[in-house]
């Protein structure tokens, strides 16, 4: 495991390895000069001791400060360079995972949850960043900074060195102890704040809900529990730190105490000059931080690993639904540019269920129709709309498009000809002219007006105060449960798809109102209408009905037709009309 990891480490860095190659020269540089300064301290302190003139210390003085200057500048182009590299992985990975998003089924998506996905493209991605920057900065400048000095410090007193350096693991122990700790600490704040900001962001989008049941009390309550909660674990965290960091500064200080205790015998007895000790307080004061870094540098590695896996499992899911590798051209319709929709055997299963959904379902549809599906709740209504845009899995040689069989297009056309308007359709946080021309971005103004006057929301718009500019909230929170399904429903119909699909995309309109939009619809003979609706008075203004049940389709007919034969669609009926007589009586 660990092989492939450091694989792909190298196949992240590959392609900015010019970029990495000079960082890491950067950090040849400053190491050469951190060992070098020191020395020539030691010289400037042992020839005071032997009549060095003033000019000739400022001289070494302006030196030493010219190196360090240098050094400092050469330190800011490493960090920049590899921590660049690392800002760069993670712009490109963030975008690739949100390209390869795209690509997935919905199904998918919904299954695995939007916050795993969302914690992988963001929080796995910065931890991939660290490990690329942070990481592999640390790591090298702590292998070059032990290669360099201690041989120069062993070159001055081998024993010094050792006994100097050697509380250092004992250093690194106490690092890795605490910053494991540490580490969960921090993934536990932040989860309690995730859950603080989950709590706020669900209670604004629910304010009304809040407010009818006067339920602010218990909000009021769930929010001082989590945020109760992230403080705990925010003091938890400062208190780990609080002990951390003194301890280190302990370790370090015993560590330079028994060097000056060890390097008086050695001044006193002629075998060390006093250059030679300072340069060796040098040398350890400068391998303290590459040392205290290396436990956090190490847990860092370790986590950025784990999160690189987790991102690579995520780019690596093939989804179900791709265009196919050759894909044929969408076919050239002549005269009218409405659709033609056949069905043959249609059999579907979603992943994991137990049975199919739809059940050998054969049916064609001429362009220009008008066809209502119908039948109880979950006899496959809505899985046959998304099939017709290879929403969900499709068999070959099962659902054709002007003789073409649909798994044989490349998607993105084939979503083209199809406009699906799901009976709650999504509305995104912008003004309601944007929420309408979404399928169409350059569509003019004239055509959004076009549009919101077909799906009879003109009037509504009008009675806004800022018209087509007003900004609908998020989900559509500021408009009605109507108003939101025509808009939805104005998008689709703005776009001009040869197949129109609407998925009980009237449910929330009244009576008048769904009579009105079909009879706009009707007018326009380039489009094919599928029209799924548990509204069978809306069903029976259409030219055909198509009667699911059990995933089968058991009936079809025109409305008066299918009355007149025992079976699904009547008992239907009856239902609906008794349950309006009910209405009325109340």
């Amino acid at each position: 495991m660990a092989a492939i990891r450091f694989g792909l480490i190298q196949r992240y860095l590959r392609p900015y390895r010019r970029t990495v190659l000079l960082g890491v020269a950067a950090l040849v540089v400053v190491n050469l000069l951190s060992v070098t300064i020191p020395l020539m301290v030691r010289g400037v302190i042992d020839d005071l001791q032997d009549g060095f003139t003033y000019s000739d210390v400022l001289r070494q003085a302006g030196i030493i400060v010219l190196l360090a200057t240098v050094m400092g500048g050469v330190r800011l182009l490493s960090r920049m360079l590899v921590f660049g590299v690392g800002r760069q992985v993670e712009a490109q990975l963030k975008q690739k995972i949100f390209d390869h998003m795209l690509r997935q089924e919905p199904g998918w998506i919904q299954s695995t949850g939007s916050g795993e996905v969302i914690s992988r493209a963001t929080s796995d991605v910065e931890n991939v960043r660290r490990l690329l920057g942070f990481a592999v900065l640390s790591l090298t400048n702590t292998a070059l900074a032990y290669a360099l000095t201690l041989p120069a410090m062993l070159a001055i007193d081998p024993l010094l060195s050792l006994a100097a350096v050697g509380l250092y693991p004992l250093m690194l122990v106490t690092v890795r102890l605490f910053g494991g700790r540490m580490m969960r600490q921090q993934r536990r704040q932040q989860e309690a704040l995730g859950e603080l900001s989950d709590l706020i962001q669900e209670d604004l989008s629910g304010i009304s809900a809040i407010k009818i049941y006067g339920q602010e009390r218990t909000e009021r309550e769930a929010f001082e529990r989590r945020n109760k909660r992230y403080r705990d674990d925010a003091l938890q965290l400062a208190r780990t730190r609080s002990t951390l960091f003194p301890l280190l500064e302990g370790i370090s200080s015993i560590s330079l105490l028994l060097l000056l205790a060890l390097g008086s015998g050695q001044l006193e007895s002629g075998r060390l000059s006093i250059g030679d000790l300072v340069a060796l307080i040098l040398y350890v004061e400068r391998l303290v931080f590459p040392t205290a870094l290396l436990g956090f540098t190490l847990n860092t590695f370790q986590t950025g690993q784990v999160s690189l896996e987790r991102v690579e499992e995520l780019l690596r899911r093939t989804p179900r639904i791709q265009s196919p590798a050759t894909p044929r051209p969408v076919p050239q319709r002549t005269g009218s540019q409405a659709a033609g929709i056949e069905a043959r055997g249609l059999t579907l299963r979603y992943p994991d269920a137990e049975r199919n959904t739809l059940k050998d379902v054969n049916f064609r549809l001429s362009p220009g129709e008008l066809v209502a599906v119908v039948g109880p709740v979950g006899c496959g209504k809505t899985t046959l709309a998304r099939a017709l845009g290879r929403m969900v899995e499709v068999p070959e040689g099962q659902l054709f498009l002007d003789g073409t069989d649909i798994t044989a297009l490349e998607l993105e056309q084939l979503r083209q000809q199809v406009a699906l308007v799901p009976q709650e359709g999504y509305l995104f946080t912008a003004t309601l002219a944007d929420n309408l021309r979404y399928g169409d971005p350059d569509a003019d103004q004239s055509r959004v007006e076009q549009a919101a006057e077909q799906a009879r929301l003109a009037a509504d718009v009008r009675g806004f105060p800022d018209r087509y500019d007003t900004l609908v909230g998020e989900r559509g929170i500021t408009l009605s449960g109507g108003q939101r399904q025509r808009t939805a429903l104005g998008r689709a119909l703005l776009v001009q798809a040869p197949l129109l699909v609407l998925d009980d995309a009237l449910a929330s309109v009244d009576n008048n109102t769904a009579a009105e939009i079909l009879s706009s619809i009707r007018g326009q003979q380039d489009r094919t209408v599928l029209m799924i609706s548990h509204q069978l008075s809306a069903a029976a203004a259409c030219d055909r009905i198509l009667v699911l049940d059990e995933g089968r389709l058991v009936q079809e007919g025109h409305h008066n037709a299918l009355l007149e034969q025992p079976g699904t669609y009547r008992r239907l009926w009856e239902r609906e009309q008794a349950e309006e007589q009910l209405s009325r009586v109340a």
